[in-house]
């Protein structure tokens, strides 16, 4: 630690860090625009002026960039000094000579970085009388706005799309004071990441424009604090309503998993709630009811345990699924999975609690070597590639060091990185985004993908089994991947369930013990396929396969439903025979899919935005989302319709559900393993000076202004009994533990992404209040060897390898139906190695039939060179690509 003296007055200082990051961390309002805490410092805007002394006796002192200064022991500055301050003013005025004065119909006004900048610094007057400089503006895609006149030329919007994200469609063209920044023609950003420009840029020239579409200005949002459904990585955002409609998601800083940055489809598929799919209203055998007539037929129809059979899912809460096992009883519930998916996820977290650490998103970062094996990160878990994508940095910190440079010089370690980098390996089955950082991608079927994980072991630790008839390819290659792993400090293995081999899985927690053998710091991470699918395997039953063999054999005549499409994870003919079987199939959902269009009694279930809920992540973190509006009458919570069908068949384990809490409290309770759940987010009962948490910021024109064209009275506010927070502005505005901050705001500082610093110990740090989620298990240091090695594949003639592939956007559930992202979705298709393309004569775009034991598809053919001969890469088509991989034929499709 260090001393610095700030206005003569001494403070305690990191003096690892710069004066700027140390101002803002001990609470000093100092203004600036280029620097970002994840981005550090360039020194481009000259906005964070302070004076330097030399010493106690120096009178004048010299101006410096607090960004490019560290904050060296015996550091004297002045942020009050004319000097500074006056120059301060200087910049801000040259940096508003073109921005227009457009403030009342900027979307970032009253959340505007630049309007915060300019008020603290002083800056009022426009003295400038000279025509503004002016742009053209760019269509962008569906999820970003661009108005170029807005632009102060802090460059960050690039330094976070090109070197943070690494797109490569946003440039900065022009020189001087003509810089524009936008891409060489106009078209779709195409980086999953895009969305984040709305929150990096401190003025209005990226904005959302879906949230323009429908605009509200950011103090007439409602928030609350939530939970992103769209892949298993559980990344903490803030979701915004008015009138009752889901406005936009920004990202909700959590210092372990997401940070500062959320993927777009975790940003935009929330268009899902606001769907014209959206089921508002009950029915049975196609008849609406009213809520009271539908708790009432479900009710009748669950009335006798034994009859029922119940099937979970992994994309519903905890509690939902565990009030649906407590209706049809442990024996007779399933967990939502298909057995080869729940045997995947079984091995995932099998793995995870192995000998190797377990890594939040954050710690990922600082991995100094990488193997992803068999798993796109980039499309399955689009946060945790930008995490990973980070890593190849740390060779160029180090060296950065040991040169005496800071690792927050931005510009001076970059230089240092483009001839010296981390080592990332990636061996996959087709390409991926991450291929740019990688070391000789290794492109090779799921079967081989295995082999080369098993080969490394090996080669890491001789008690892992060899791998028999390798090929010198192969095993040259696993053991230049296993060298660089044993000698790095923090080594990473990434793998997961995306190519649908366990054998992949097996092999990549083999690595992981072979490394923790001798390197405690030796860590693995593992994605799964949705956001609870850890919490469904954790809470328990068989999957759906065993459910549905029940209804078949006559132990069992109704089939309850938890938001899950079965159509999506089974083959449709196997399925409908099941079904048919059933007296009475009852659906609980909130969109209209192939499985409600075939059941009888359909609950109009409420989304993330109108319930509450505890969900596990990939790293086995349970953490709470809660409702940001008042469901419409007629939909309820997954959990609170089972409640109240347990309630009115006078079922006791559900006479004390009386809130959430106390659901929870039952789940943890009744199973061991989700012990530590009810810790997840502070209890209902939590308060500050005798107030709930607020949803609505101080300026929140609230109910009587939405009402005023029918009522000037002021009606009460919706009560929250299962929350510590309050539906409305009054309450505590301030820091509270960070499960139930709903929104970061501080006087003088509106931006979402700079308001945090008020709420962090220190600039980058955890939240000051108190972080959210716990962790339910730990690796246990077991160094057990899985050893059952897949033979090599080998291409044959009339049958292929089939493999199922993913997109961020399109191959997930919910987000498919957010308009913003059906555009940016590609149409479901077939990949081909190009030689065996050409080969069978098949050209680009031709029509074909994949067909296996059980299905067909028929989909346009696509063709690339890199993916292994004799394999076929599916996407699209979620109930074929869910039996993948496996042996299928392939043909022309006949005209």
């Amino acid at each position: 630690m260090a001393i610095i003296y700030i206005d003569n007055q001494p403070f305690e200082a990191n003096s690892d860090n710069n004066l700027l990051h140390e101002c803002l961390s001990l609470g000093f309002d100092l203004p600036y625009f280029c620097w970002h805490p994840a981005l550090h410092s360039v020194g481009a805007c000259r906005q964070c002026a302070v004076t330097q002394y030399k010493d106690e006796n120096d009178q004048r002192g010299r101006i410096v960039m607090a960004c490019m200064t560290p904050a060296a022991d015996g550091t004297r500055i002045a942020l009050k000094d004319e000097q500074s301050g006056a120059f301060r003013k200087t910049i801000i005025e040259w940096l508003m000579l073109n921005h227009p004065h457009d403030c009342p119909v900027c979307e970032e006004g009253g959340e505007c970085h630049l309007q915060d900048m300019t008020v603290m610094t002083g800056h009022s007057f426009r003295r400038t009388r000279f025509p503004k400089r002016t742009f053209r503006n760019q269509n962008l895609g569906p999820c970003v706005g661009h108005e170029m006149n807005r632009c102060i030329t802090c460059y960050r919007c690039v330094r976070f799309y090109q070197e943070y994200a690494g797109g490569r469609d946003l440039e900065a063209f022009g020189v001087h004071d003509n810089v524009y920044f936008g891409r060489r023609e106009d078209g779709t950003l195409q980086s999953e990441f895009s969305g984040n420009l709305a929150e990096v840029c401190p003025t209005g020239v990226f904005t959302d424009k879906t949230l323009g579409e429908r605009y509200t200005r950011k103090w007439d949002l409602r928030a609350t604090p939530s939970i992103c459904h769209h892949c298993s990585l559980g990344c903490n955002i803030s979701p915004g309503e008015r009138y009752g409609e889901l406005r936009r998601i920004v990202n909700r800083y959590n210092h372990d998993v997401n940070g500062y940055f959320i993927c777009d489809r975790g940003r935009y598929g929330y268009q899902f709630v606001n769907s014209p799919a959206r089921i508002r209203q009950s029915h049975f055998e196609g008849d609406p009811l009213d809520h009271d007539d539908a708790l009432a037929r479900l009710a009748t129809l669950t009335v006798e345990p034994r009859r029922l059979v119940g099937v979970g899912s992994p994309r519903a809460s905890l509690e939902a699924n565990f009030a649906l096992r407590t209706l049809v009883g442990p024996e007779r519930f399933s967990q939502g999975m298909t057995r080869k998916e729940a045997a995947l996820v079984d091995k995932a977290v099998s793995a995870l609690t192995g000998a190797a650490r377990l890594p939040s998103v954050k710690e990922t970062e600082q991995a100094d070597a990488v193997l992803v094996l068999g798993e796109d990160v980039s499309n399955t878990a689009p946060r945790l590639a930008l995490a990973l994508r980070q890593t190849v940095r740390r060779k160029s910190y180090e060296i950065s060091r040991q040169l005496g440079v800071d690792y927050w010089h931005d510009e001076s370690v970059r230089s240092v990185g483009t001839h010296f980098q981390s080592p990332f390996f990636v061996a996959t089955v087709a390409a991926t985004r991450l291929d740019d950082i990688a070391i000789d991608p290794i492109r090779l079927s799921p079967p081989d993908v295995a082999r080369l994980g098993f080969a490394v072991a090996h080669a890491i630790n001789a008690d892992a089994p060899a791998v028999p008839d390798l090929d010198d390819a192969a095993r040259a290659a696993a053991d230049r991947i296993a060298a660089v792993l044993k000698e790095a400090e923090r080594p990473l293995v990434v793998s997961g369930t995306g190519c649908g081999d366990a054998a992949v899985i097996d092999a990549a927690a083999n690595i992981a013990a072979a490394l923790a053998a001798a390197n405690p710091e030796a860590m693995l991470s593992m994605v799964v396929p949705e956001c609870n699918s850890v919490g469904a395997h954790l809470a328990g039953g068989s999957d759906i396969e065993t459910a549905l063999d029940a209804l078949g054999k006559g132990d069992a005549d109704t089939l309850v439903i938890l938001e899950n499409d079965l159509f999506r994870r089974l083959d449709a003919a196997t399925l409908t025979a099941a079904l048919d079987t059933a007296a009475y199939v009852i659906v609980l959902d909130s969109l209209e899919n192939d499985m409600t269009r075939a059941a009888d009694l359909v609950l109009a279930t409420g989304t993330f935005a109108e319930a509450d809920g505890t969900l596990v992540n990939n790293e086995g973190r349970a953490q709470r989302f809660f409702r940001l509006f008042e469901p419409e009458i007629d939909i309820r919570a997954g959990w609170d319709w089972l409640r109240g069908a347990l309630r009115a068949n006078g079922r006791d384990e559900a006479r004390g559900w009386h809130h959430l809490d106390q659901l929870t409290i039952a789940c943890a309770q009744a199973l061991p393993q989700l012990a530590g759940i009810e810790q997840a987010a502070v209890a209902s009962d939590y308060r500050v000076a005798g107030m709930k948490a607020v949803r609505e910021p101080a300026r929140y024109s609230g109910r009587t202004a939405m009402l005023a064209d029918r009522t000037v009275h002021e009606p009460k506010p919706p009560e929250d009994p299962d929350s510590a927070l309050s539906y409305s502005m009054e309450g505590y505005q301030g820091a509270v533990p960070g499960s139930i901050q709903s929104f970061f705001w501080a006087p003088g500082w509106n931006s979402n992404q700079q308001a945090v610093n008020k709420f962090q110990d220190e600039i980058a740090g955890t939240l000051a209040a108190g972080g959210s989620g716990r962790r339910l298990f730990e690796p246990d240091g077991g160094r057990h060897f899985a050893d059952a090695i897949p033979a090599g594949f080998t291409p044959r003639d009339g049958e292929w390898l089939a493999v199922p592939l993913h997109h961020v956007f399109g191959s997930e559930e919910l987000s498919r139906h957010a308009p913003a992202l059906q555009a940016r979705a590609p149409a479901a298709h077939v990949v081909l190695n190009a030689e065996d393309a050409e080969r069978l004569g098949l050209a680009e775009g031709a029509a074909v039939e994949v067909r296996m034991d059980g299905g067909e598809c028929r989909l346009p053919l696509r063709t690339e060179r890199e993916l292994p001969a004799g394999v076929i890469g599916v996407l699209g088509e979620p109930a074929f690509s869910a039996r993948l991989p496996a042996a299928v034929s392939l043909r022309e499709a006949p005209a």
